[in-house]
């Protein structure tokens, strides 16, 4: 039987229903998770491809429903203020999303491997808690990070993706495109879980295309953001351009959105949102964009952060005392230990004054992965063309000075020496040899490659 097709909230409502219902009687699900960062390009990754492929699911899918799921607890939804402005846009909210909390706990009627399915979206290994359990039944790929080679290349009817592009999301609209525009025109009609969602639906042409183009605006707000509105040479692909376009030829068919559309603006909005975390406390900043990940025994955490060291710094008491900067090494030091850290960095973006984009590298290491840090540093001279930076010495928040043996030199001295064999962090301070700070000269490197070669480091030392 054919249903009209039907906007995103109703769709999202019913994807949670239909997880709730496959747990209560040891039904099939299919879910499309992204990385544990979760960040806008894995939400909408997820949201797209799970829409889509439930409007028309492909010959011999597991399920006809494809389950979005945030990999993050909805009380951490607070920590990207930009999810809020794209909700706007695509007339959703929080509530309507699957997230970590609405799968069961090990103490409850449990997910059967058997029944799961998982596509990962901008990532292609799953990490964490999911992946104790359900690392065998990931049965599709979409990702535009380095290639793990954890799965198989066989995953049909789900694709495996990876390749180059700015943002998953577009490599996400050209993997639905054609199946999106069977169910796009005028009545749109298909025989899809989307449709039986149990919410009003109306079989009209005017909104359908509304509900199209709060969707390509949803998928758009990722993109622009992840390629800077397409201004990132460094990182914009083919298939982002042939994105944009498509999403926005979406928005122009629908009269209401076409006559408001402003692209600039609207990145803006979204970037702005992003960027607000002034009101944020230093653990949520740093948590905000973070992800892990092991190699040799050791865990290596990465928090990427829009905003400069100083500004993390001053967080902690307002000043760049040297009180302050060791309040900040040991307050680090208890972000480790929470997480079991061998190896944390901290990646900063920010514009300086001049207007000039910049970036710094913070790394903190534990004793047991000092040699990785040195194997990381000396490859990252070529990589990333690092160089040594002091923080404190600078006058604005957020302007940059090569390092002069300042007080930032005496807290982060280059990874020399021994370190004791204790990775005891209630004795911080007894052994200064496991900090440094840079600046990133070469600034088109973000965590998707600073990552990869940290976790390389640790191979290679291990």
């Amino acid at each position: 039987m054919a249903f009209p097709q039907n906007s995103l909230r109703p769709f999202l409502s019913y994807a949670k229903r239909g997880l709730f219902t496959a747990i209560q009687s040891s039904g099939r699900v299919t879910i499309v998770v992204g990385n544990e960062s979760a960040d806008l390009d894995s939400l909408t990754s997820s949201v797209l491809y799970s829409y889509v492929r439930s409007l028309v699911p492909p010959s011999g899918a597991f399920t006809p429903l494809y389950i979005p799921l945030l990999n993050m607890r909805a009380a951490d939804i607070r920590l990207r203020p930009e999810f809020e402005a794209v909700f706007r846009h695509a007339n959703i909210d929080a509530s309507h999303l699957v997230t970590l909390e609405d799968l069961p706990e090990a103490n409850e009627s449990p997910l059967d491997p058997k029944d799961v399915t998982f596509v990962l979206v901008d990532h292609n290994r799953l990490q964490g808690e999911l992946s104790k359990k359900y690392a065998a039944r990931v049965r599709g790929i979409v990702d535009h990070h380095d290639d793990e080679g954890t799965f198989f290349s066989e995953t049909s009817p789900e694709p495996r993706i990876i390749e180059k592009c700015g943002s998953c999301t577009s490599l996400v609209v050209r993997t639905i495109r054609s199946s999106w525009e069977s169910v796009a025109g005028g009545s749109s009609l298909a025989s899809g879980a989307a449709h039986a969602q149990g919410d009003s639906s109306v079989n009209d042409g005017s909104m359908t295309r509304t509900w199209n183009a709060q969707i390509a605006k949803m998928a758009l707000a990722s993109i622009l953001i992840d390629t800077a509105n397409l201004t990132a040479e460094d990182k914009v692909e083919e298939a982002d351009v042939e994105a944009v376009n498509y999403l926005e030829s979406k928005i122009k068919l629908s009269l209401q959105d076409a006559a408001q559309w402003d692209r600039d603006k609207f990145y803006e909005s979204i970037d702005y949102a992003k960027r607000n975390i002034d009101a944020m406390d230093f653990e949520d900043i740093l948590r905000k964009d973070y992800k892990q990940w092991t190699e040799k025994g050791l865990n290596l955490g990465v928090s990427s952060v829009v905003k400069p060291l100083d500004f993390l710094i001053k967080k902690l008491g307002g000043d760049l005392s040297e009180d302050k900067q060791q309040l900040f090494v040991s307050s680090i030091g208890d972000f480790m230990a929470t997480r079991r850290l061998t190896i944390f960095a901290i990646m900063t973006t920010f514009t300086s004054k001049s207007g000039e984009f910049q970036r710094e590298l913070y790394v903190q290491a534990l004793s047991s992965g000092y040699a990785a840090a040195h194997v990381f540093a000396e490859q990252a001279k070529v990589e990333l063309r690092i160089e040594d930076h002091d923080v404190a010495s600078c006058k604005e928040l957020g302007s940059v000075k090569p390092l002069d043996q300042g007080p930032w030199y005496a807290l982060f001295p280059p990874f020399c020496g021994r370190y004791s064999t204790s990775d005891d962090f209630h004795s911080k301070f007894d052994h200064v040899n496991r900090r440094k700070v840079w600046l990133q000269r070469d600034v088109s490197k973000s965590r998707k490659q600073v990552a990869p070669l940290m976790r390389k480091a640790m191979r290679e030392a291990a």
